[in-house]
């Protein structure tokens, strides 16, 4: 295992890290940050959310900009303005001993004028979902002339939203950059011929393999109930957890929405997110969780996309997701920035070997329950 010094992470970027709980590099990190610090050419990584992504190109990225340049250097491209603005606020903390770089964050549902108007001041990264930076080149509010850097996080959920035209644009647009350094979790036929149109040659390419994914702060737990029992066993749980703040998985809209009401009824402080939200009540449920007004957030996994909320102690899921991935997107917002946290899963009797598959194909161990 190596240090983040041994990877070539500057001193006083390593400071902010230690300060936010970052001591140890995750596999992604190691495998990324000293090919893009030394090369800084094409590559292409296979890494689930949860992994560490941010740093393993936030880093690099602050470390090969020039901090007395006012140009933008760099665009990190991100599918949801969730996790544009997480990405944001990451690269700022990691700042904090480090020289001046300033990065922008601009996405839909924003004041524009307010973007506009942010953008005459010296930036050198913007992190923009990818229609927002489209209507700014069309009003002329930003030059990428100068970016030298191109990075694209979660490439594969860009495309499965549709966004292939934009993505093929913002190519157009930053056609002098050095790099493309483009992250996803799979590597579906639309992604390659992605790589195959916007990088030369034969990019370097690491991929992350599913037992180094998980956080190993996170407890893994399940607890055995029928069907018609799930409701009243999330209840009996969320009971001992006192005031602990978490996150509740479903599967479907319906499903969130159907157990929102139940909880109520039972006293609880709860709130839901689905994809049909409009993106003011979006806001709005996010803004009352943060602020703990709510104590529970219940969640289906396409709205929970970016999620990043502090402290949160656990996260339940009222099914097990249908995809190994979004398992650990969904167990990886508990046990942040070096905490501790708890993943329970609530199965039926005949799903037990669920449990055995994510066990093999993730490297954990899951801890029957009552």
């Amino acid at each position: 295992m190596k240090t983040f010094s041994e990877l070539g992470v500057a001193p006083n970027l390593i400071k902010g890290l230690l300060e936010l709980g970052i001591e140890t590099p995750t596999r992604v990190q190691e495998e990324s940050i000293p090919f893009l610090l030394e090369n800084g050419g094409d590559f292409i990584a296979q890494a689930q959310t949860g992994t560490g992504k941010t740093a393993a190109f936030g880093l690099p990225l602050l470390q090969l900009l020039n901090p007395k340049s006012k140009e933008i250097q760099a665009v990190v491209v991100s599918p949801t303005r969730e996790l544009a603005k997480q990405i944001g606020k990451q690269l700022f903390r990691y700042t904090k001993h480090f020289d001046k770089v300033f990065t922008e964050v601009l996405c839909g549902g924003e004041d524009m004028e307010r973007q506009v108007s942010a953008l005459q001041r010296p930036t050198h990264i913007v992190v923009v979902t990818p229609g927002r930076l489209l209507d700014l080149l069309k009003r002329k509010a930003l030059d990428l002339a100068s970016v030298k850097f191109l990075v694209l996080d979660e490439a594969d959920e860009m495309l499965s939203m549709g966004f292939k035209k934009e993505l093929q644009k913002i190519f157009a647009h930053t056609r002098s950059r050095k790099s493309t350094w483009l992250f996803s979790a799979t590597f579906p036929d639309e992604i390659r011929a992605l790589i195959k149109d916007c990088m030369a040659g034969q990019p370097h390419s690491v991929k992350i393999d599913k037992s180094h994914v998980v956080n190993r702060d996170i407890t893994h737990r399940y607890i055995i109930c029928a069907k018609d029992e799930r409701t009243d066993a999330v209840t009996d749980f969320l009971r001992r957890q006192g005031g602990d703040r978490g996150i509740i998985f479903c599967r479907t809209r319906a499903g969130a929405i159907q157990l929102s009401k139940q909880l109520t009824t039972r006293g609880f402080a709860v709130d839901v997110i689905h994809g049909d939200l409009l993106q003011k009540e979006r806001d709005k449920v996010m803004r009352a969780f943060k602020n703990e007004k709510v104590q529970i957030l219940i969640a289906t996994d396409v709205a929970a996309r970016g999620i990043d909320v502090d402290s949160l102690a656990f996260v339940i899921h009222h099914q097990l997701p249908e995809q190994v991935e979004y398992y650990t997107h969904r167990s990886g917002r508990t046990a942040r920035a070096g905490k501790k946290g708890l993943s329970i899963a609530f199965v039926e009797p005949r799903e037990r070997t669920k449990i055995t598959k994510l066990e093999q194909e993730l490297g954990v161990s899951f801890v029957e329950t009552r």
